[in-house]
């Protein structure tokens, strides 16, 4: 559960959402997802949240909260230059994304 100091640090977020390639299942996005949290987001010290969630029709969205804008758009250049990121983004139809990115007004 996240605390009222947690919520506090929320300053940006960035909300990507994607369908898969063809052939590519959940459960492999679900382990990459895994490793990128573990081998490469549990490392940036100002990403508070990042989880994955599915919508109807094979619609699924990414998302980063972070302590600012700022730092969620920074986070997800870094993606560009992971090793274990990259594998994660050969999954995704990049017809499909739609990646914006909010800044926290309340």
């Amino acid at each position: 559960m996240i605390k009222k100091g947690d919520i506090d640090s929320i300053g940006g977020m960035e909300f990507a959402t994607f369908r898969l390639k063809e052939g590519v299942t959940e459960a492999t996005l679900v382990e990459l997802s895994n490793r990128v949290e573990l081998d490469f987001l549990s490392q940036q010290d100002e990403l508070i949240l990042h989880f994955l969630v599915r919508g109807a029709n094979g619609t699924y969205a990414d998302v980063a909260i972070a302590s600012s804008q700022e730092k969620a758009e920074e986070y997800c250049q870094q993606w560009l230059s992971d090793k274990v990121a990259l594998e994660y983004l050969e999954l995704i139809d990049k017809e499909s994304v739609n990646m914006t990115f909010w800044t926290r007004v309340h």
